[in-house]
C-alpha cells in the first residue's frame, strides 16, 4: 500500500480509510485502503497510489507549489470521495490528535512523522572475576596463618573478612607489625578480639595512631604497650569516641596525665562514665566534688560494672563493716580488691581480734605483712600517761 500526500494551507484535521473500488482478491486476508493526509507546506511531494486489480486507483504528482486554484480543487474531490463512501456504507475514521498536537500547527512549518521511542538497550553483563572466591579464601588463610592467626574462628566472629582482599589485609598486618611494631602474639590478641580491625581503612588507623601519639601524648615507644593493653583503641573512631572522651576526662574529671589511663579513651561518655558518677553521687550519696576527686585519684573505676563489683562492695562496706563512705573519698582502691579473697577474710580476722585497721593497712599489704601488723596491735600494751599516743587515745582522761 502506498500513500498519497496532499499538501495544504489547513492544519490537519483527520485521517481518511477509504476503501477500494474493486473487491480484493479472494486470496488476500486484508482491505485495501488509501490514506489521504492534508499537510501545510508550501512545497510539494510526489507519491504514488498502490494498484489492485491491476487498476490504479490514483496516479499522480504534485512538483509545483500549491495554488489557490489547487486547493479550491482538492477539497471537491475530498468531499465527493466522502460522500460516495457514505453511501456505499461506509463511515470514514476521524483522527484525534494527542493532547500535545491540539493547537494547529503555523502555516509555514511541516508535518512530521511522530518517532516512537526505542525500547532501553539492555543492560552489559558484568565482567566476571577472573580470581576464583574458593582460591581467595584459601589464600588468606595460609596468609595468616603464616603470621600466626587462624581465620576460621574470626569468620564466624566478622564475616566481613569473606570479602575482604588479600591485599588489603597484607597491607594492615605489615603496618601493625612494623609501624607500630606490635609484635606476634600482641598482633594475635588484637585480630582475635577485634578481628574487624582487618577490614578497616588503613587510614582509620593512621588517624587512631597519630591521636594517640599527638594528643594523648603516649611515646612512641610505649605505643605498642597501650595498644596490647586495650586493643579495642584501634578501632574506635576519633572524632565520635577518642576526642569527646579525652575532653571529658581531662576537663570535666581533671586528669592531666591522660598517657596514663589510654585504656578510657575508648569508653562511651554517656554510656560508661556518666552512670558511675551517678552511682556515687546518687546512690551512695557523696558530694559531687568529692566524687571527681574519686575518679581523679582512681580513674580505672570507670571501668568497674556497677552490678557486679561498685554494689556488693559497698553493701558490705556500710552493712558489716559500719564504715564511713568518707574513708572511699580517701582510698577508692577499695574497689578493686576482691570482696570473696580478700576484704572478707581480713575484715573478719580484724573483728575477731578487735581491731580496726585504715583500709589501706588492711588490703594492700601482703598476707605475711598483714599478719604481723595484727600481732603488734594485738600483743602491744597501752601506751604511758606521759606518751603522746596516750593523749591520742584517752584524751584529757
Amino acid at each position: 500500500m502506498e500513500a498519497l500526500k496532499v499538501w495544504s494551507s489547513r492544519p490537519r484535521r483527520h485521517c481518511f480509510s477509504l476503501a477500494s473500488s474493486s473487491p480484493p482478491p479472494t486470496s488476500e486476508s486484508y482491505l485495501p485502503v488509501t490514506f489521504i493526509r492534508c499537510c501545510s507546506s508550501s512545497s510539494t511531494s510526489a507519491a504514488a497510489a498502490p494498484k489492485q486489480g491491476g487498476r490504479d486507483i490514483i496516479s499522480s504528482a504534485l512538483s509545483t507549489s500549491t495554488s489557490t486554484s489547487d486547493r479550491n480543487t482538492i477539497h471537491p474531490i475530498r468531499l465527493k470521495k466522502v460522500e460516495e463512501l457514505r453511501s456505499k456504507g461506509f463511515e470514514p475514521y476521524a483522527y484525534s490528535p494527542p493532547p500535545e498536537l491540539h493547537n494547529p500547527l503555523p502555516p509555514s512549518s511541516k508535518t512530521s512523522l511522530i518517532s516512537l521511542p526505542l525500547p532501553p538497550k539492555p543492560a552489559p553483563p558484568q565482567p566476571i572475576s577472573a580470581t576464583n572466591p574458593t582460591t581467595d579464601l584459601q589464600e588468606k588463610l595460609f596468609y595468616l596463618d603464616s603470621v600466626g592467626i587462624d581465620l576460621i574462628p574470626l569468620l564466624t566472629t566478622h564475616p566481613p573478612l569473606i570479602t575482604t582482599s588479600l591485599s588489603h589485609i597484607k597491607s594492615t598486618i605489615t603496618f601493625l607489625s612494623t609501624t607500630i611494631p606490635l609484635p606476634p602474639p600482641a598482633l594475635n590478641r588484637l585480630v582475635s578480639l577485634c578481628p574487624e580491625i582487618l577490614t578497616l581503612p588503613l587510614s582509620s588507623i593512621i588517624s587512631t595512631i597519630t591521636f594517640l601519639l599527638r594528643e594523648a601524648h603516649v611515646r612512641s615507644h610505649h605505643l605498642h604497650r597501650v595498644i596490647h593493653r586495650r586493643p579495642r583503641l584501634l578501632t574506635s573512631d576519633v572524632k565520635t569516641r577518642l576526642r569527646p572522651t579525652l575532653y571529658f576526662l581531662q576537663g570535666t574529671i581533671g586528669i592531666s596525665e591522660i598517657n596514663k589511663h589510654t585504656h578510657l579513651l575508648s569508653c562511651s561518655v554517656e554510656d560508661k562514665l556518666l552512670p558511675r558518677i551517678e552511682y556515687f553521687n546518687e546512690n551512695i550519696g557523696i558530694p559531687y566534688s568529692d566524687t571527681m576527686l574519686i575518679f581523679r585519684r582512681f580513674p580505672s573505676l570507670f571501668c568497674y560494672s556497677i552490678k557486679e563489683n561498685l554494689e556488693p562492695k559497698f553493701n558490705y562496706f556500710v552493712v558489716e563493716m559500719g564504715r564511713d563512705s568518707r574513708e572511699l573519698v580517701e582510698f577508692p582502691q577499695y574497689f578493686s580488691f576482691s570482696l570473696e579473697n580478700r576484704i572478707k577474710p581480713r575484715h573478719r580476722r580484724c573483728s575477731e581480734k578487735g581491731v580496726c585497721l585504715p583500709l589501706p593497712a588492711m588490703l594492700r599489704s601482703s598476707e605475711k605483712r598483714f599478719l604481723e601488723r595484727l600481732a603488734v596491735c594485738c600483743d602491744s600494751s597501752m601506751p604511758m600517761r606521759n606518751s603522746p599516743f596516750w593523749y591520742y587515745t584517752h584524751g584529757d582522761d
